[in-house]
């Protein structure tokens, strides 16, 4: 038998943009629920990866407020009724390359392909859908699979196990810091893709890239054998 790998995608940020939706829809939530204005992305960089309520607690501490676990959770479920409101309103393409990349996995004989994010179901369901990604065609795990998130590797380890693979034969692509070290935890190989973090922040990872368009199968396929 061949000799087979993996790919897996993180989703936000490396699949599509939806990263500016989040800061939308974490803005509305932030301004109804506590009256914070003026959000930014960089607001969040701290709980990127790491589940919805990490991420709103992140964004509220940028503005100096600590949010209860409560707090965190409200605003968390509304963020994501927010996020589903725009993505049913609005188009959201998929970054450069992606889909070439999706495309070419899914023919050939010795690649398996998956996705793996820490967005729920419905809000990560939402955002492939809309950005017309084939996800019922490949390995598809998201935040409520797990018991643990990322910087913690269970994600990329169900991953790779519903792959029947071992880590080692698989590479993560990702856009932020606690991914790239989740993958790296796991015992993968990891591309990161400049869309949301400098490359400094990015620097665990084996190749930084600043477009998926760069990247292709035999390179990583190359980065696997090594």
């Amino acid at each position: 038998m061949d000799e087979q790998y993996g790919l897996i995608f993180d989703l936000d940020g490396v699949i599509a943009d939806t990263e500016s939706v989040n800061v939308r829809a974490t803005a509305k939530a932030f301004d109804e629920l506590f009256e914070i204005a003026d959000v930014k992305p960089e607001d969040f960089e701290a709980g990127l990866g790491r589940g919805a309520e990490e991420y709103v607690k992140a964004g509220a501490r940028a503005h100096g407020i600590e949010l209860t676990d409560e707090q965190a959770r409200q605003a968390a479920k509304l963020r994501q009724q927010c996020f589903l409101q725009i993505l049913t309103a609005e188009p959201l393409p998929p970054y450069p390359g992606v889909m070439a990349l999706i495309d070419a996995a899914l023919v050939s004989e010795n690649v398996k392909v998956g996705i793996a994010t820490s967005g729920t179901l419905e809000k990560s369901r939402a955002a492939l859908e809309a950005a017309k990604i084939p996800y019922r065609k490949m390995v598809y795990v998201n935040g409520g699979d797990v018991k643990n998130k990322k910087p913690d590797p269970e994600l990329f380890l169900t991953a790779a196990k519903r792959m029947n693979l071992t880590p080692e034969r698989c590479v993560v692509i990702e856009d932020a810091p606690n991914g790239v070290e989740a993958a790296k935890a796991a015992g993968a190989k990891c591309i990161a893709v400049t869309n949301t973090t400098s490359a400094d922040k990015l620097a665990q990872a084996e190749i930084i890239v600043e477009s998926l368009e760069d990247i292709d199968l035999n390179r990583i396929i190359g980065l696997i054998d090594g």
